[in-house]
């Protein structure tokens, strides 16, 4: 008997949830670079092949919203209202964004992230690879060409947005102040 796809995916995500809440509970509790995939794998009560379905990378593991951030910010370009600016959009998912890796909990993962040399070098090819997708989107978007200049020009500064506010004592003034600035440039010299 098949089962319906909108419960194979539950059933999907729900085990994805499940090795990447083990993970981060056995690198919080023992150190990222102590604890193995094997481990992580038996913590979750899943085969190691199941764990690398999930995740491609033991770094991955401590992301594992990586997608998912990407999918938001590209959908804030293409999924905005007719008529709805473009930096307003991208401002208030980064604002989502930061508030979620900025509440509770999450200073003990960011700090781990910046101890840890593989987790500092993944979060940043990470961050390129959202730059590339919402550089894309937003020429495409505007029928800019792509690689378009001010379009990742655009793009990096959002996602240096977000890293810059993460890291501020006030995450949302952060935002606030570098968004004026991104949205300032973007007029004064957007494709036309």
């Amino acid at each position: 008997m098949n089962e319906p796809a909108g419960r194979r995916e539950r059933k999907k995500a729900a085990t994805r949830q499940k090795i990447a809440d083990a993970a981060l509970r056995l690198f919080l509790e023992r150190g990222y670079d102590a604890v193995g995939i094997r481990e992580v794998a038996a913590e979750a009560d899943v085969a190691v092949t199941t764990l690398f379905a999930h995740f491609p990378a033991k770094e991955a593991l401590v992301f594992e919203q990586d997608a998912d951030f990407e999918r938001r910010l590209t959908e804030a370009v293409t999924g905005r209202a007719p008529g709805e600016p473009l930096v307003p959009a991208l401002r208030r998912e980064v604002l989502v964004m930061v508030r979620h890796c900025t509440g509770e909990g999450a200073g003990p993962v960011w700090e781990m992230v910046l101890a840890t040399a593989d987790l500092r070098e993944y979060e940043e090819s990470m961050r390129l690879r959202h730059t590339e997708a919402l550089a894309a989107a937003v020429a495409a978007e505007l029928g800019a060409a792509p690689g378009d200049t001010a379009c990742r020009a655009l793009a990096r500064f959002v996602i240096d947005a977000y890293a810059l506010a993460r890291e501020a004592d006030e995450p949302e003034a952060a935002v606030d102040e570098v968004f004026r600035m991104i949205e300032a440039a973007w007029e004064a010299g957007r494709p036309r």
